[in-house]
């Protein structure tokens, strides 16, 4: 993540949204119903004064669906509860990991093998920045943008 920072005033989009569910077993007929629209911003952001986006960039976390080149929304205002994917700064350097718990010390666990998990006391500075609420990423990867 850079250090400067760019506020960008939210916007609204509405974009057609089919009222019929897409199957992802056996294929149904078509219906030709489209209803007025969804606004995105709407649907994922809770707390809109409280989030911001992230791009990820490695691939500690895609065992949790989380790619290199994935677009986060995180939400500030959400507690950092175990089991909760969120972005964190040890000593000043950012990461995203899943908090957790063992035997009453925090830590950061990564989600794939080879990836050890992140024991917090070894830090002197952990600051929680927020917590993921959706990943979205291409299921095309010539589509991410560079």
């Amino acid at each position: 993540m850079r250090s400067s920072r760019s506020i960008l005033k939210p916007s609204s989009l509405s974009l057609p949204l089919f009222l019929e569910n897409i199957t992802a077993g056996f294929p149904s007929p078509a219906e030709d119903y489209i209803d007025v629209g969804i606004d995105l911003n709407k649907q994922l952001i809770r707390n809109p004064s409280s989030t911001f986006f992230v791009r990820v960039s490695g691939h500690s976390m895609t065992e949790a669906g989380i790619h290199d080149g994935d677009l986060l929304i995180v939400d500030r205002s959400l507690d950092a509860r175990p089991g909760r994917i969120v972005i964190a700064t040890l000593d000043g350097d950012f990461t995203v990991k899943q908090f957790t718990y063992h035997h009453g010390t925090p830590y950061l666990k990564a989600h794939h093998p080879n990836y050890p998990a992140i024991n917090l006391s070894s830090y002197g500075d952990v600051q929680i920045w927020g917590v993921a609420i959706y990943s979205i990423h291409s299921l095309n990867s010539s589509l991410i943008p560079q």
